[in-house]
């Protein structure tokens, strides 16, 4: 049996993201034939999105080492270590990490997630230009290239 798609880290594109974090994109729509976007943060304490929500498609986080609170709707919650949630499709959410680190794994289907993260994001292997920012004009942009709706500011 041979695998659709296989991609080594060294073939895997790490962008730098929101609050000094990184973002890898391990499975894009090009490799799912549209149907995931899989990818892995590495994000330090106090990283946070804006409170958004997705019109176009459904998320998974998987906590993978760390803790974060995390906000569906109006009900906040702890994730630990291992914990996992599911956000549906136009449900506002966001998140805060409280640990120093944490590795959190992204599920997203459809896929196409990834582009806002490549619009908004830098590639890691191109030289960082100087005073490099994300700011929350260009963010806003990228979201909206995929219909995400920012509701707010981070929780």
């Amino acid at each position: 049996m041979s695998m659709a798609y296989l991609a080594q880290p060294d073939q895997q594109q790490t962008l730098e993201w929101i609050d000094g974090g990184l973002f890898t994109i391990l499975l894009d729509s090009q490799a799912t034939e549209g149907k995931l976007t899989v990818g892995r943060f590495d994000v330090p304490k106090d990283e946070a999105p804006p409170f958004h929500l997705h019109t176009q498609e459904d998320e998974v986080f998987l906590l993978l080492k760390g803790s974060a609170l995390v906000w569906a709707g109006d009900e906040r919650h702890e994730l630990t270590e291992g914990g996992i949630v599911y956000l549906p499709r136009n449900v506002p959410h966001g998140y805060r990490i409280t640990s120093e680190r944490a590795d959190l794994l992204l599920i997203a289907t459809p896929a196409g997630l990834e582009d806002m993260f490549r619009h908004a994001g830098r590639d890691i292997t191109t030289a960082r230009p100087d005073g490099f920012e994300i700011t929350k004009e260009k963010l806003a942009e990228a979201a909206a290239l995929r219909g995400n709706v920012i509701i707010g500011p981070p929780r």
